[in-house]
């Protein structure tokens, strides 16, 4: 039982060892460059017992106090790990980091000689670190909070401190910035989850079988314990406190943000990042929603100044007139890297109406009028069989429209056969041929939907409390069976996108049994291969059974390019 949240946690010996990974036994020392310190293998005391994690710090060699510029890592702060190498797809020019630059974290020699001082932790418990690793959890968050409080008194310390970094390197941005802890000033959450139950694990109820499985090794070097994420997540089929434990209290959040999400990472850190933003209470917070790879995004020129602009103002004291930027921006995307820039004050966007589009199983076709007429379209379940393995409704818009935030998939469904059945959907640009045009998908991927959706049918149920006129949020309490033929609503949430289409352009849905995007094996992305499904499914539209999509347009006057 762990004493902090009385949530019982599982732990396990690790699969790798830091030698077996390329660690090194940690040994302080010091290293000269050109204007840069660094000191290897610090040790800093962290948590109720004062246990030992390792960073490494890169500071300017100078008596002028530097930033502290924290990224807090579970991937190994000892191992340069080039992204375009790991992942050759993702888009990281090798012009665009350095030889020092560890995996998603920034750029010592970008920051260094600008004032900042660059601290790259090993969570504890991972590598050579003291103590059991935990993820995503409350004392992982106080042990964060203990480090914030040591770089922001060191002696070479200008006493205000940034975070910055990638995915969990932004999770655990989250987890910290609710402590608020006194020497914490700005935060800059770069594509990163905030409820790990709802956006990665069981997203719509549903196993995730790829990346969760995958992520958990990637974190799991460690000379002590890990925390065994496997049978937690087995033993943890509903959300109950462990999963809670695991998610953020966004509304805590008060330091000043900027905070970047993107269309592309659908399936990961969409959802969680752009949730990050709008319920976090922090009173200066800005957001940019972007359409490219993630990772890619994160390290170009362009935008590493906008990180600088950002630290600068919050951690230095300079002017650099963030205080003019646009507290919203996101991109509206044609098509792959390619699209404009829009403006707002909140997100969900302030100027958007949210407007049915009616499906009509009879001949496939989606429309802004209701339809009267009762009909149904089947597809096989495990998409073999006598029926087609996915179902399909298309619109060609008359005049331009532009489909900027959450989108909900409201379908009324029945299984021929078994208590239950999983239904994915996902939403397609297509030309006014009619060839379909592909957008970057899970940072590597160059072919992807507009947005994608999933849920289990026994996990309907909505959170009352939670759930808004366009962003269903799911139960997750309790099994709510089907019974062979009867037909249900679910409320899917697609997750948000930004994406116009000219006149002439479609929208095409998809409705299937499976994952709709699939890439070979062992390319990682949301996969989920645990199906219950079970013969025939039906979508049933018009009259009783009005299945529908609810749609984000913006409207015309609040088109603003910035």
């Amino acid at each position: 039982m762990n004493s902090d949240d009385d949530v019982d946690l599982l732990f396990r010996a690790p699969r790798s060892t830091p030698e077996s990974r390329a660690g090194r036994p940690p040994r302080y020392r010091t290293e000269q460059r050109p204007g840069m310190v660094i000191e290897w293998d610090v040790a800093v005391p962290v948590g109720a017992a004062g246990e030992l994690i390792y960073v490494d710090v890169y500071r300017p060699d100078t008596d002028v106090p530097a930033a502290p510029l924290i990224s807090w890592s579970p991937y190994g702060k000892h191992n340069p790990a080039p992204i375009g190498v790991i992942y050759p797809d993702a888009g990281v020019l090798p012009e665009h980091t350095g030889e020092l630059t560890t995996f998603e974290a920034p750029d010592p020699e970008y920051w260094v000689p600008h004032g900042y001082a660059l601290v790259i932790a090993d969570i504890p418990g991972t590598w050579y670190g003291e103590g059991r690793a935990t993820y995503c959890s409350p004392q992982e968050a106080q042990a964060f909070a203990d480090l914030i409080e040591w770089a922001g008194t060191q002696p070479w310390s200008a006493g205000k401190v940034g975070l910055s970094g990638v995915s969990y390197l932004t999770v655990s941005q989250w987890r910290v910035a609710e402590l608020n802890p006194p020497h914490l000033a700005a935060i800059n959450p770069w594509e990163g989850w905030s409820d790990t139950y709802r956006e990665v694990a069981r997203h719509g109820g549903i196993p995730e079988t790829s990346f969760w499985p995958y992520i958990q090794e990637r974190w799991g070097a460690s000379a002590t314990e890990i925390e065994d994420l496997e049978a937690e997540t087995a033993a943890h089929p509903f959300y109950d406190a462990f999963w809670q434990s695991k998610s953020a209290r966004l509304e805590e959040i008060l330091v000043p943000a900027f905070v970047v999400a993107s269309w592309s990472d659908q399936g990961l850190h969409t959802r969680g990042t752009l949730e990050g933003f709008r319920r976090m209470s922090s009173p200066q917070k800005w957001l940019d929603v972007h359409g490219r790879k993630k990772w890619a995004y994160y390290y170009e020129p362009e935008q590493v100044e906008r990180q600088r602009a950002f630290f600068d103002h919050f951690l230095l004291g300079r002017d650099t007139g963030i205080e003019d930027w646009p507290r919203v921006r996101v991109e509206v995307r044609d098509s792959y890297y390619a699209g404009e820039h829009r403006t707002a004050t909140e997100w969900p966007l302030e100027d958007v109406e949210y407007r049915k589009l009616h499906l009509r199983a009879g001949d496939g076709s989606l429309g802004w009028s209701p339809v009267d007429e009762e009909e149904s379209v089947a597809y096989d379940g495990l998409g073999s069989g006598l029926h087609p393995r996915r179902a399909t409704f298309e619109i060609a818009f008359p005049e331009a429209v532009e489909l900027v935030g959450h989108i909900t998939a409201s379908l009324h469904m029945s299984t021929s056969d078994g208590s239950d059945m999983d239904v994915f959907v996902a939403l397609f640009k297509l030309d006014a041929e009619g060839r379909p045009v592909g957008f970057p998908y899970f940072a590597q991927f160059e072919d992807g939907p507009v947005a994608v959706g999933w849920q289990r049918a026994s996990h309907r149920e909505l959170d009352e409390e939670r759930s808004t006129e366009y962003l269903p949020v799911l139960a997750h309490q309790r099994e709510l069976p089907v019974q062979p033929d009867e037909v249900v609503r679910l409320d899917i949430e697609v997750w948000p996108s930004g994406t116009r289409f000219e006149a002439g352009e479609r929208l095409l849905l998809v409705v299937q049994g499976s994952d709709v995007m699939r890439y070979p094996k062992p390319l990682t992305y949301a996969r989920h291969e645990d199906t219950v499904n079970r013969g025939t499914h039906r979508v049933h539209t018009g009259g009783r059974y009005e299945s529908h999509l609810l749609v984000p347009v913006v409207s015309p006057t609040g088109r603003t390019t910035g």
